[in-house]
């Protein structure tokens, strides 16, 4: 059974950084796609980063993100990292982890309903 478990979310001046993690358990997908979707309240569900677990480790992050937040895989210990820096009151949502199952050779994308595996999230708040 697939686990994925969102921690390191928490509340952080505009400007500041912050690290959330997620710890993925019972997934052994050879190439697969992971990555990090936020919801706001009131507002839809959005995706923010995701990466490539094999071949070549591409990255595709959200236009509102690009240059700000760095996402990434440590296989060996099965966790997915989002490195948030220069944060903005708009990045205020609950931050999910999502995968995919197994993936082809094609680049991952950020379409939500390629993700199947979904974790309970963690809350982020950037003040002003």
């Amino acid at each position: 059974q697939v686990q994925l478990r969102e921690s390191g979310g928490g509340s952080v001046q505009a400007g500041g950084s912050l690290r959330v993690s997620c710890a993925a358990s019972g997934y052994h997908y050879t190439t697969s796609c992971m990555g990090w979707f936020r919801q706001a309240p009131g507002r839809e569900r959005e995706a923010v980063a995701t990466i490539k677990n094999g071949g070549d480790r591409g990255t595709v992050y959200a236009d509102s993100v690009k240059g700000r937040f760095t996402i990434s895989r440590d296989n060996s210990k099965n966790t997915l990292t989002l490195q948030m820096n220069d944060l903005k009151p708009e990045d205020t949502a609950m931050y999910y982890c999502a995968a995919t199952g197994g993936w082809g050779v094609s680049d991952c994308t950020l379409f939500q309903l390629h993700y199947v595996f979904w974790g309970q999230g963690t809350q982020v708040t950037v003040s002003s």
